[in-house]
């Protein structure tokens, strides 16, 4: 463990164990698991102790859907240990540089924990098990190949002689790994593919967990902060004196040219004397930017020339023109917010020799670059110690609060700097779901088929906010998900003979970034509502419509999901279904939504029943539980999630002006599972997104109105 700090590793424990209110640490320190002299790691995956405990270090971040369980449980798998007796730890970025990223990638986002991982894991705890193996081996003075491992034995088959794990765990520490093993066949896994309880739960309902937020270092300082109420906005100057003296307050500092800090004994101290202090600000013409000019910048690119095109097949245009039939209709979707229940924050130790970070990020290496560049030192300098994040939903794989608190700590050398975002800061600086238009114009022939379709999204590009360097000649590939020709990430899955899929990029001020599901969220809205509006102009059920032209793998998941339904089986008086599917992040998901409207206009969602195809499903129970909250909060967005400007700046400040979905307005969520086994695709996201357009489908049906544009809660309703 490198610790550069002069806190040390066991000032920390002692301090975090104190803000738990006694209780021992929630999660592992970096590298706990080999502290003892007597233990050392059989791989940089696996550490196995004399008392046959077994410690798993994963990379990717834990957020509440499971992925750390998952990758444990692959673990564990191959190295065929008792699972009882499995932990878990984080390792840290810097440890990954210095180990050649060993454990390659940290980051946490794109569904990518399982999907992407499971390979080297896997292989992580293959080789620790034949290590292991070799060692009792040795020890019988017998071939390796006549010895097995199961439960955290290890049995020679021709003797019946067994050892524990523990027991030759240190001898296998010492020898080579080998350089191949052989992976278990899925249909062999006994704790993979089964419904564990997860790893962290009981620490998170018993309240031991320690969030980022909860992090207590020896003579730490709070800070709060404010940037420029106008994003884009400049720092022009601060009053300091002003404040200075208020209790508690040390100091004042600029940060970054557009924002102020407050630091002092607590944050409350630090919040009343920020909000006591006078600030000047420098807005330019962003102060001037409005809803509507962002609204007619989305409208005047539905119809500009230049476009980038992500998707065509055949001639759309010419098959337009030529159609027996047209339908044309133009939706679009807000700009939305993460709303992490923990907002932003990160306490930082700068010294002139290194500085170390605690946080909750999506993208540990992230926050490491970004605290090596705000500090000036060398990465080899720095360290981020990675916390649970309570929510993250994207908007924790930028490192924007880690940069602020490394810049402010580094102000006051030697004196840990915790930086926390009010939730109004956190409201008004987010980097949001970004906001589109789309037009789209379809072409039926005399007998209903759809012949030529054109979808012109016009908006935000998330890339060209973020990630310029990842434009394609300047368009951003990003836009297209779920409307892709073809690829694992999210492709299209209709087979249209005349397509044309574009886009005019707009980009207004406001910052976008990834928010759970990104691009597919909106696309899905698009291209499935407008795939009922189709169907009803030519005269077909939804699901039949749909079906004639979807490719195996939609098609089947989408029967998967309507046969559970029962859909076109009579339902209760005034209910009406409404379905949706979409592939993205590698898996195939659809959705059939069963909801009424009351003659005064009361939506009630009364069921959602989801059929899911990861392709391997490692944990069967958090599978289910992360379809049903994907509706949780992709229905929440649908109902009430929108960010406005006003006077170039957000106009949402909080929860009371940012609302959510209640509990009690959570329908039942049905899941069916059809994993097909020959591939790996992520759940964390794909299913948010046939959230709101199943429901707009069925409104429609049970209203004989079409909403186009969200959230609902703008809409007034009336049962047909």
């Amino acid at each position: 463990m490198t610790i550069h700090s002069p806190l040390g590793r066991r000032r920390f424990l002692v301090s975090a164990s104190a803000v738990a209110g006694g209780y021992s640490l929630g999660f592992s320190f970096p590298f706990e698991a080999a502290h003892a002299a007597e233990v050392k790691e059989l791989n940089a995956w696996v550490v196995v102790h004399p008392d046959d405990k077994v410690v798993v270090r994963i990379a990717r971040s834990e957020m509440g859907q499971g992925t750390l369980t998952g990758l444990v449980q692959l673990v564990a798998e191959e190295l065929e240990c008792d699972w009882g007796k499995v932990s878990w730890e984080y390792p840290t970025p810097a440890q990954n540089v210095a180990r050649n990223r060993v454990w390659r990638n940290f980051s946490t986002g794109g569904s990518r924990g399982i999907r992407e991982s499971n390979q080297y894991v896997r292989e992580g705890g293959a080789i620790a098990r034949e290590m292991l193996i070799a060692a009792a081996a040795a020890q019988w003075s017998v071939p390796a190949g006549e010895c097995s491992a199961a439960d955290s034995t290890i049995t020679h088959r021709p003797s019946g002689r067994t050892v524990r794990f523990g027991a030759v765990a240190a001898a296998a520490a010492r020898l080579e790994p080998p350089r191949e093993v052989k992976l278990k066949d899925p249909k062999d896994w006994k704790v993979a593919g089964k419904p564990v309880k997860r790893l962290d739960t009981l620490d998170k309902v018993t309240g031991k967990q320690l969030y980022g937020i909860d992090v207590s270092l020896p003579g730490m300082l709070i800070a709060a902060i404010q940037a420029s109420p106008v994003i884009g906005g400049r720092l022009v100057s601060f009053d300091g004196a002003r404040v200075e003296k208020m209790p508690g307050v040390k100091k004042v500092v600029s940060v970054d040219g557009n924002a102020v800090a407050v630091v002092a004994d607590t944050y409350w101290q630090a919040r009343t004397a920020l909000a006591a202090l006078p600030v000047r600000w420098d807005f330019g013409k962003l102060a001037d930017v409005q809803q509507d000019d962002i609204m007619a910048m989305l409208k005047e690119g539905l119809t500009a020339e230049q476009a980038f095109v992500g998707n065509k097949a055949g001639d759309a245009k010419a098959a337009l023109a030529g159609a027996a039939k047209k339908v044309e209709a133009t939706y679009s979707f807000p700009y939305q917010h993460h709303t992490t229940m923990e907002p932003m924050n990160a306490t930082a130790l700068y010294t002139s020799d290194n500085c170390e970070v605690w946080c909750g990020t999506q993208n540990g290496e992230a926050a490491l670059a970004a605290a090596s560049e705000a500090s000036g030192h060398p990465v080899a300098k720095c360290d981020v110690h990675k916390m649970l994040l309570g929510g993250g939903f994207g908007r924790r794989g930028r490192s924007d609060y880690v940069r602020q608190a490394v810049l402010i700590a580094k102000q006051m050398p030697g004196t840990p700097i915790k930086m926390i975002w009010s939730r109004e800061e956190d409201m008004t600086h987010c980097q949001y779901h970004p906001t589109t238009m789309c037009r789209l114009v379809g072409g039926l022939d005399a007998q209903g088929n759809l012949v030529g379709l054109h979808m012109r999204i016009s908006g935000q590009s998330i890339l060209a906010s973020l990630l310029p360097q990842n434009l394609r000649d300047g368009m951003d590939p990003v836009v297209f998900q779920g409307v892709m020709a073809s690829g694992v990430e999210a492709a299209y899955g209709y087979e249209v003979p005349n397509l044309l899929i574009d886009h005019a990029m707009r980009n207004p001020h406001v910052t976008a970034g990834f928010w759970r599901g990104v691009n597919t969220n909106q696309n899905a809205v698009y291209m499935e509502c407008f795939m009922d509006e189709l169907a009803e102009a030519a005269g077909k059920d939804p699901l039949e419509f749909r079906l004639k032209m979807l490719k195996p793998k939609w098609a089947a998941v989408l029967k998967a999901a309507c046969d559970k339904a029962g859909y076109g089986q009579p339902l209760p008086a005034g209910h009406y279904h409404g379905i949706a599917q979409v592939m993205g992040y590698g898996s195939y998901v659809a959705g059939v939504a069963e909801v009424s409207v009351s003659a005064d206009g009361v939506l009630k969602i009364h069921k959602i029943t989801a059929a899911t195809n990861c392709g391997h499903v490692v944990n069967p129970a958090q599978v289910e539980r992360q379809v049903a909250g994907s509706f949780a909060y992709g229905l929440s967005a649908a109902l009430y999630g929108e960010i406005t400007v006003k006077d170039g700046a957000v106009e949402q400040t909080n929860f009371d002006s940012y609302n959510l979905m209640r509990i009690d307005e959570m329908p039942k969520v049905e899941t069916v599972l059809v994993p097909t086994g020959d591939f790996w695709g992520g759940v964390g996201e794909p299913t948010i997104a046939v959230a709101a357009p199943a429901v707009l489908n069925a409104i429609a049906k049970a209203t004989g109105k079409r909403i186009r544009d969200l959230p609902l809660m703008h809409h007034e309703l009336k049962g047909a």
